[in-house]
């Protein structure tokens, strides 16, 4: 069964979906909650990226950088 955005269990096709939302309108099934510590993790993945940047130097930054376009671009294209 294919998963949908935030991890959720949903129906491969448009009918089993409709199926399922009804299930859920109705009370046969329960709708997923979200989880609250994946929710904690998941904010580590959004910062992440600013913290690290604010912590490096300009000449760091720049560093990282030129060796990113290296590996883009460099001479084995």
């Amino acid at each position: 069964m294919p998963r949908g955005p935030k991890g959720e269990r949903r129906p491969a096709d448009v009918i089993g979906n409709a199926v399922h939302i009804m299930r859920i309108a109705t009370g046969e099934v329960e709708d997923e909650e979200r989880d609250p510590a994946k929710e904690h993790m998941r904010q580590g993945g959004l910062k992440g990226g600013k913290a690290r940047a604010k912590k490096l130097t300009a000449e760091q930054r720049s560093e990282i950088a030129k060796k990113a376009a290296r590996a883009r671009w460099g001479e084995n294209r």
